[in-house]
């Protein structure tokens, strides 16, 4: 192939990135945790006899109540101490009423304290009492109780099957407490089985049935879960805005197991949203929180999504030594979904450094883990991950093979991220397999399913989004310059930029709070630079690996060029290396040591200027740097600029490009390109097109804005 897409990126990070292996990872990671049921926070007591009580009775029921009250500050080890006194007691009275509730309570504890098989042990000599004594509250709580356990060991249809049995007791009993309680983890269990409409609607009858009982607990709880079910549906601000009123009342209530909950969910959308120091701090918070109160699945999850974060940032030792640490406990507690999940990101890290085959191992493990629970969403994640590492093998017909497989669970559970990504990858290992018309519907279909979660979002929010999906309008130009297609691959490197800025233009200009604008047309492109007399030129940088350079004449004609790349890597430097160099400034040393730093790094020291490097300013900028992004930039298009230097060129930059001073780029012979162009820049043609419309309705004068480059 004359062009290559390049596969899952060994540094780039995003979870919605198109051809990373991230593919929605750990989404819910911490959601299993935000199961925790009401039920066994105020536990019935003992009947009390009316004559005078043994006082053995009397400091049973005191142990009894003083592990309630512990349980409720999240102190579950000393829970557990009390009530395995009380219990003793019960059991020496033959009180089987309270012999019953204290083994339930004990189910509790232990289940919080990650120990799944003991929590069901408890729970089911707990039910067998109740059932003896024909308790049907009692009954009726452990049920769900046992429902909480098999849903934290991924048996969601078991799961189920107890949870509809607690819902039709309480609804028996009218109790609505019961009844609200059963409801929502009937929920969580749907959520897990990837069920988002059913998971959302039985959470809604939890969360009305919270407030009216005034419950604040299982209000929380439901408007976390809630959070969980809408983040999946890739809704992110509704997720966050459910999840920090959670974190509120949590904080209100002093409940600390919801409160590490609700942080670690707040992490997983930030870093959806391609926050990464955000995340970290959330995850970290969670996971204080977890190690205080010993919660050892909460732990085991705050370290995964840790390795998520570091994974995104590109630091995989990292991220692998937190994932090991996750599984780890995953397997000490029995929890097969975070067991299937560490390993899953265990693959992706070493992915992420070319160890194909170990990647291979351990997604095919979380496969079967996944499979075996019933996880259709870590099922559909694992294959779309196997099909990457096909992918980089060579194997183009088996990455295609996974994909399909993953795209079509994706769609089933309406996990839109996972059909996104699906898509994406999709499109990228067809065209790999000269499959170029299919690969360019895929990555348009991946485009229209990324472009619709962006209707929900902030400004800034859309940002950093628009940062973590770039990769399908790159992909989608690849495509289409491949099938010399150049006008539709500018429309598309239009679509991909700068489209949170141009929508805000838009509403100011229409005065609408919101606004959803149609993604700029060659036509329209054409028109704009009749109208703004000048010579458009769009630069997209493809990877580090290709420039792609549009020129768009004022008479509307469309040219195209490419610049190979490649040799810049072959000299350990990139684009944003030799444009973050000719910022120097002259330093002593600064060229040489940015032209071998990462870009990312770059991008900050260039905006520190040379004051990052400690040394004074100096005024001269080097040529040789000048000369080389001449070389890239202008030389390749010189024949197509205008020869009147008072007829304007409007350069319209990419990533690290918007850093160069194009006026001081220098040709050969040492002339500045200022000497001979009218130079203007700008983010977008639909952002030009966007400010004439607003400067035509508006009624000032010409503006000028000076800027502290400060």
């Amino acid at each position: 192939m004359a062009h290559q897409l390049p596969g899952p990126s060994r540094r780039y990070a995003s979870l919605t990135s198109l051809l990373t292996l991230l593919v929605g990872l750990n989404p819910a990671l911490s959601s299993t945790g935000m199961a925790w049921p009401a039920t066994q926070v105020k536990p019935e007591l003992p009947f009390q006899l009316a004559q005078a009580q043994d006082p053995r009775k009397v400091e049973a029921d005191r142990l009894f109540q003083q592990g309630i009250q512990q349980y409720q500050v999240s102190q579950f080890e000393a829970a557990l101490q009390s009530w395995q006194q009380a219990l003793k007691l019960y059991q020496e009275l033959k009180g089987r009423l309270g012999e019953g509730q204290a083994l339930g309570n004990l189910g509790l504890a232990y289940y919080a304290l990650g120990n799944y098989p003991k929590a069901i042990e408890l729970q089911e000599q707990r039910l067998a009492i109740a059932r003896e004594l024909k308790d049907r509250l009692g009954e009726g709580k452990a049920l769900g109780n046992l429902g909480l356990a098999y849903d934290a060991l991924g048996n969601y249809p078991k799961a189920i099957e107890l949870q509809e049995q607690s819902l039709a007791i309480a609804r028996e009993l009218k109790n609505r407490l019961g009844e609200g309680q059963a409801l929502g983890n009937l929920g969580v269990a749907y959520y897990a089985l990837g069920n988002y409409p059913k998971a959302i609607e039985l959470q809604e009858q939890r969360l009305a049935i919270a407030r009216e009982l005034k419950n604040r607990l299982g209000e929380g709880q439901a408007l976390g879960n809630l959070g969980l079910a809408y983040y999946a549906l890739g809704n992110y601000p509704k997720a966050i805005e459910l999840q920090e009123q959670s974190l509120a009342i949590a904080r209100e209530i002093k409940d600390r197991l919801g409160e590490g909950q609700s942080l670690g969910n707040l992490g997983i959308a930030y870093l959806s949203l391609g926050n990464y120091p955000k995340a970290i701090d959330y995850q970290e918070q969670r996971l204080a929180i977890a190690r205080e109160i010993k919660d050892r699945r909460g732990e085991g999850n705050a370290l995964g999504n840790l390795g998520l974060a570091y994974w995104a940032l590109g630091n995989y030792p990292k991220a692998i030594d937190y994932q090991e640490q996750s599984l780890a406990i995953a397997r000490e507690i029995k929890d097969r979904r975070s067991e299937g999940n560490a390993l899953g990101n265990l693959g992706i890290a070493y992915f992420s450094l070319g160890n194909y085959p170990k990647a291979i191992e351990y997604q095919e493990q979380r496969l079967a883990i996944a499979r075996e629970i019933k996880d259709r969403l870590g099922e559909g994640q694992s294959l779309g991950n196997l099909g990457n590492a096909y992918w980089s093998l060579g194997n183009y017909p088996k990455a295609i093979e996974y994909q399909e497989q993953r795209l079509a669970i994706a769609r089933e559970i309406k996990d839109r991220l996972g059909e996104g990504d699906a898509l994406g990858n999709l499109g990228v290992a067809r065209f790999n397999a000269g499959q170029l018309p299919q690969a360019e519907q895929d990555l348009l279909a991946a485009i229209a399913v990324f472009e619709s979660l962006r209707d929900r979002l902030t400004d800034s929010q859309k940002v950093s989004i628009a940062d973590t999906q770039f990769r399908a309008y790159n992909n989608l130009q690849r495509v289409l310059i491949a099938q010399n297609k150049v006008e539709p691959a500018l429309e598309i490197a239009e679509r991909g930029r700068a489209r949170a800025f141009a929508e805000l233009l838009a509403k100011r200009t229409q005065e609408k709070e919101t606004l959803a604008i149609q993604p700029i047309q060659i036509a329209a492109i054409q028109q704009v630079a009749r109208e703004q007399k000048a010579t458009l030129v769009e630069y997209a940088n493809l990877y580090d690996e290709q420039l792609f350079i549009w020129v768009v004449k004022p008479t509307g004609e469309v040219a195209f060029r490419q610049v190979d790349l490649k040799p810049l890597q072959q000299q350990k430097t990139s684009l944003a290396n030799l444009v973050a160099a000719a910022r120097c400034l002259g330093a002593i040393g600064c060229e040489e040591s940015v032209l071998s730093r990462g870009s990312q790094q770059l991008a900050y020291n260039s905006a520190q200027g040379d004051r990052q490097f400690g040394q004074p300013p100096v005024t001269t900028i080097k040529n040789d740097y000048l000369q080389q992004l001449h070389k890239l930039l202008i030389d390749p298009i010189a024949d197509l600029l205008p020869k009147n230097p008072n007829e304007r060129i409007i350069f319209v930059p990419q990533g690290s490009l918007f850093l160069l001073p194009f006026a001081a780029l220098q040709d050969d012979q040492g002339q500045y390109l200022i000497d001979y162009h009218t130079i203007g820049i700008a983010p977008s043609i639909q952002v030009l097109q966007l400010t004439r419309q607003q400067r035509s309705a508006s009624r000032t004068g010409e503006i000028l804005l000076v800027g502290n480059p400060t």
